[in-house]
């Protein structure tokens, strides 16, 4: 039996509270309605403030830029764009590298795609990150997890992190951000992870940020580094005009990919 509209919006705001969100297509396969009737029912409730509407979905209301929402909560966000996009970063690593993978549910997509690169050197402060490397159980890859302090997002931050990236040369950094902006540039909302971050970027000869479209316009209360310090940046075609066209001119190569 169809639920009524109220009875429809209710049983989704309680999934984008326990989840913290939601995609349109999947409600409506789950409900039995159309798109466009999933849609209307997230603009009644974005209306009344209790959700925020984001390309293909929504997610709960940002209480603040120093809010950092849980590893699983974040998980259920963009994931075909984070596929698409953990798909073509995969392809700039060749076997033997040697890279870094910051903490973020895009760059554990991205791990999931590189399990099988023979000879791969990784350093991550990701504890899922670890966790898809040693899952696998490649015994020529070399994972290095970072130790210190643990994050609601599963990040070790902290001066243990920093030390331990202090020393390393790495090819390639992909780093996964909460949000960017022209003004402050590539975010977090954690302020030792920023100290964490920055330490990766410095370590590594080339930075490759991973962000997708919900992310532009959204501040984390620290900043990592400028937007122009990426030296690719990669992310969806859900970006507006207004954006890809200031990265365009701001980050050396900027990569749209279009999620399936």
């Amino acid at each position: 039996m169809l639920m009524l509209a109220q009875q429809r919006q209710a049983a989704i705001l309680d999934r984008v509270r326990a989840t913290g969100g939601v995609r349109v297509s999947e409600l409506a396969a789950e409900y039995g309605v159309s798109d466009m009737t999933i849609r209307r029912d997230l603009e009644a409730l974005a209306d009344r403030g209790l959700l925020a509407k984001v390309h293909g979905g929504a997610t709960t209301v940002s209480p603040g830029s120093a809010h950092e929402p849980g590893f699983a909560a974040k998980s259920v966000r963009q994931r075909d764009e984070k596929a698409a996009i953990a798909a073509r970063a995969a392809a700039l690593v060749s076997p033997g590298d040697a890279i870094a993978l910051s903490a973020g549910t895009t760059t554990a997509v991205l791990a999931q795609r590189l399990v099988d690169v023979p000879s791969l050197t990784v350093v991550t402060n990701s504890i899922p990150v670890a966790d898809v490397f040693y899952r696998a159980g490649r015994p020529d890859q070399t994972v290095v997890l970072t130790g210190g302090t643990r994050t609601p997002s599963d990040a070790l931050v902290g001066p243990v992190a920093v030390a331990a990236i202090g020393t390393l040369h790495l090819d390639m950094l992909f780093l996964g951000v909460h949000g960017m902006s022209e003004r402050a540039g590539y975010t977090t909302p954690n302020l030792m992870e920023a100290d964490v971050n920055r330490a990766l970027v410095e370590a590594a000869e080339r930075l490759v940020v991973l962000a997708d479209s919900t992310k532009w316009g959204t501040v984390g209360i620290s900043s990592i580094v400028p937007l122009e310090r990426a030296n690719v940046m990669i992310t969806d075609d859900g970006l507006d005009t207004t954006a890809r066209s200031l990265l365009s001119e701001t980050v050396p190569e900027l990569v749209v990919v279009n999620p399936q």
